[in-house]
């Protein structure tokens, strides 16, 4: 199974300028569609950033969106750092020209055509809000920054390049919730439940509050995630603290 994944790209974002809205919208996209999110990077304006991320995930075969970056300042490099990551030109998509030119007409010429210009042989992402196309190569989808016309066009991706892939994978997540412990006095146990349980995934999250708890939980297949469950409240009733169950 291909491993999806996430590049939110602009100094805005490290600045605080802006405030990141794609990180939870993609997990939400992909969790209505029973997929889930493997990884997400927040790059600054940094060519040789980017660059080297997408040769990576490039060489991965992961599927990727990326966030922010393809407009036509100088700013923004996403557009110039896929080519470079795949070893090919800019080249103005006809395509892409013909969408500027049906929502700007003449107005699209000098500047705005020049976010026409994608790496060689990329696909078009259509842009249902003003018509100016992202673009994808080898799995990797390129989308602007705003969320208003990013996440649809990131929807229309999956629902058209994936649909094979929804609701394919058993795949589940349980836990529960651990009063009066610390994590430190888990640690041996968790330690205990990954070595006999080594096809799940494990994690903990210790909450802050006027009561110690934990809420301690696994991932995995679901008959992988029901043996490990009981495994764990098992484990903690033995070692005296209280649990209860989470939805």
């Amino acid at each position: 199974m291909q491993s999806f994944g996430i590049y939110i790209i602009g100094d805005e974002i490290l600045s605080g300028k802006r405030q990141d809205k794609h990180l939870n919208k993609a997990i939400e996209l992909l969790s209505a569609r029973g997929l889930q999110l493997s990884w997400a990077n927040y790059l600054g304006d940094i060519p040789a950033q980017i660059t080297a991320a997408l040769t990576a995930s490039m060489a991965r075969g992961d599927i990727v969106f990326s966030f922010g970056g393809i407009g036509a300042t100088p700013d923004d490099f996403t557009r110039q750092c896929a080519a470079e990551a795949l070893g090919v030109p800019i080249e103005r998509h006809a395509g892409a020209v013909a969408e500027l030119e049906a929502r700007f007409g003449e107005a699209a010429y000098p500047k705005r055509v020049l976010m026409a210009d994608f790496p060689q042989g990329a696909n078009l992402i259509p842009n249902p809000v003003n018509r100016v196309a992202g673009f994808s190569v080898r799995e990797h989808y390129f989308v602007p920054g705003f969320p208003e016309m990013a996440h649809p066009m990131a929807e229309w991706v999956l629902d058209t390049y994936y649909p094979h892939l929804f609701h394919q994978q058993d795949y589940i997540e349980a836990s529960i919730l651990v009063l009066d412990a610390g994590e430190s006095q888990l640690i041996d146990m968790m330690q205990q439940i990954l070595t006999v349980h080594n096809d799940i995934k494990l994690f903990s999250l210790p909450k802050l509050d006027t009561r110690r708890t934990i809420e301690l939980g696994v991932k995995g297949t679901s008959a992988s995630v029901q043996n490990a469950m009981l495994d764990i409240q098992q484990r903690v009733t033995a070692m005296g603290f209280p649990w209860s169950s989470l939805p």
